[in-house]
């Protein structure tokens, strides 16, 4: 079996696990939540990074970058718990998750690589959201090797024009950037 066949076959036995609860969570929306007009964008590029669809043939060189910079993502999602004691087959889960869901329109992951595609330097998440005053919620991280040459603040200012130009939102939220963890959990959720 080739791994691009055997990524699939683990994914299809998974969907409906327990296990995928954590994920099930980030993706809040059971419908499209940008227009059925509107052309998804395929990618984001610049000199130091390129943006794409997060697919399961990242499985490897994303849980490189996830297991490598585990003390950082608990300061990105603080409380989560996330990525403890992730696995390669879970992650390969995720990834087949974050890949269906960016199929359907319900939510969009982009992994972050280099230009070379030799490594994966984070991920961005673009979600759906039932916060008040928000209509959609953006996440992102890169990898904790990356930190000290400022990739995470270069990463934060392109997502965030690629998201004002680019995208169908008028008010997306980036929580632990420009709206405090506290605050954004204290927002109430809109009534739909």
């Amino acid at each position: 079996m080739t791994p691009g066949v055997l990524a699939v076959a683990l994914v299809a036995c998974a969907v409906g696990a327990a296990s995928l609860a954590p994920v099930v969570a980030r993706a809040q929306s059971a419908y499209p939540f940008v227009p059925a007009e509107f052309t998804v964008p395929e990618r984001l590029e610049t000199p130091e990074f390129r943006l794409r669809m997060l697919t399961v043939h990242d499985v490897v060189k994303d849980y490189d970058a996830v297991m490598s910079s585990v003390d950082h993502l608990a300061e990105v999602w603080p409380g989560s718990g996330w990525p403890e004691g992730l696995t390669l087959e879970q992650n390969l889960i995720d990834l087949g998750w974050h890949q269906k869901e960016f199929q359907r329109r319900r939510s969009f992951a982009y992994t972050v690589v280099h230009p070379s595609e030799s490594q994966v330097l984070g991920c961005v998440y673009i979600n759906p959201t039932r916060k008040l005053g928000h209509d959609a919620v953006v996440y992102f991280w890169v990898r904790q090797s990356d930190l000290a040459s400022g990739l995470d603040a270069k990463l934060g200012a392109a997502v965030r024009g690629w998201i004002e130009k680019e995208w169908p939102f008028r008010k997306p939220a980036y929580p632990g950037r420009h709206i405090g963890w506290e605050e954004w959990n204290a927002l109430p959720d809109e009534k739909r």
